[in-house]
């Protein structure tokens, strides 16, 4: 055992976690500034939503377009620009706030373009995290990674509470493009070894044509996936559409503020975590499996809708539950998922799945934000909740055995 612990720390393995770190400090820090920003400057969760919608966008399709090329070239290369140039996108953008009044036209159109940027970076670690981590250490280097971002959002969101109230937002700002040229400096002195791809096969439209066409007929046969996409991408679109009602209702309502909504969000981080690691200890039998997830759906939901009716102690205990069982199910669900599909077809699905919840998604936000200018906020989110019950209803249950199989497929 103590031969196998240092095993997973080698030196590329520790600068890519330093720089996941560092990046991600900073991008939690800044997103948080930034969503109460808009909302302060615009006063609207329609103008909020929009801009939640837009950064959506470049997640559907860059990482089609740019995938062929970043598998002939070195994904490190795309790792470390991705992140320097994502870094100075934001420390133009503090510093022309500094300066200059806030332009709503103009902060859709920037963060379109840091959208971009961010979904190549994304593509890359994804792309490269596995050659950093040593063979037979996959698990605990995936355990390192999946912690990460629910540490810091844990610790960064109250802290960001405390720098938007006292630093303000331009020089958070600046704060996270120095955080992100920092990663990419670090980024740059990994030695990942890659592998030689000059000679495969040019990936042309053709091709990527007759993989769109063999990917829609597998799906037209799974109802089950079918189903699970559908409740899916309907529950993360309307989750996705909560956030600018939420940072309304905290800025708006009284006896509320920016600090209670960090320590907010921060519950439900810390009842996912709690989840996972439940989750990796206690194993559920298959047969169990979907009726534990379906039941969840249906708690999950209704917390929701009842969430902003509730005095703030028992929003946070809400939240904190619904982490803890959303944590488990989601695990649940990707473990037996993946499984199901098709090895050979993995990639494709996925990317699919992805681009629906994507597409579906950015759609819902918009429309939520819009619910949110004529409809109390409270109400606004119940509506949403108990849409998403229905959606579980309509979507799931008739087609309940067949999604039965796919929980049962995991073993």
């Amino acid at each position: 055992m103590h031969h196998d612990r240092p095993a997973l720390w080698t030196r590329d393995f520790t600068l890519v976690t330093l720089a996941s770190i560092i990046g991600a400090a900073g991008g939690i820090a800044g997103t948080f500034a930034l969503s109460f920003f808009v909302f302060d400057e615009t006063g609207s969760t329609l103008a909020s939503a929009l801009v939640v919608a837009i950064q959506l966008v470049p997640h559907v399709f860059v990482p089609l377009a740019i995938s062929p090329v970043m598998d002939r070239l070195p994904r490190k290369a795309f790792l470390v620009a991705g992140d320097l140039v994502n870094g100075l996108a934001y420390a133009l953008l503090g510093l022309w706030l500094l300066r200059h009044a806030f332009s709503y036209v103009g902060y859709l159109a920037v963060s379109l373009a840091i959208a971009c940027l961010e979904a190549v970076d994304e593509l890359a670690w994804v792309s490269i995290y596995p050659e950093v981590i040593p063979e037979g250490a996959e698990q605990q280097g995936y355990a390192v990674s999946s912690m990460l971002y629910t540490t810091l959002t844990v610790v960064m969101a109250p802290f960001a509470a405390v720098l938007l109230d006292t630093v303000g937002v331009p020089r958070l700002l600046l704060a996270e493009g120095a955080c992100a040229v920092v990663a990419a400096l670090i980024e740059s002195l990994v030695h990942v070894q890659e592998r030689e791809r000059e000679h495969e096969e040019a990936y042309t439209l053709r091709s990527w044509a007759h993989d769109l066409r063999d990917t829609v007929r597998y799906l037209s046969q799974e109802d089950g996936l079918k189903a699970m996409f559908a409740y899916m991408s309907v529950s993360n679109g309307l989750y996705m559409g909560y956030e600018p009602i939420l940072i309304a209702f905290f800025r708006t309502a009284p006896g509320m503020s920016a600090g209670l909504y960090a320590f907010f969000s921060a519950a439900e981080f810390v009842g996912r975590t709690l989840g996972s690691m439940v989750q990796y200890r206690v194993k559920i039998p298959p047969e169990r499996r979907f009726p534990f997830t379906f039941a969840v759906y249906q708690v999950y939901d209704l917390m929701d809708a009842c969430l902003l009716w509730l005095p703030y102690p028992l929003m946070l205990a809400n939240r904190t539950l619904c982490g803890f069982l959303g944590g488990n199910s989601s695990i649940m669900r990707e473990a037996a998922m993946q499984r199901y599909i098709p090895e050979r077809m993995r990639s494709r699905v996925n990317a699919f799945q992805g681009a629906l919840m994507m597409a579906v998604g950015s759609t819902l936000a918009v429309a939520v934000g819009a619910l949110g200018e004529v409809v109390d906020y409270r109400w606004c989110l119940t509506v949403c909740g108990m849409l998403t019950v229905c959606t579980s209803w309509i979507a799931i249950w008739p087609r309940r055995a067949a999604v039965r199989r796919i929980f049962e497929s995991a073993e």
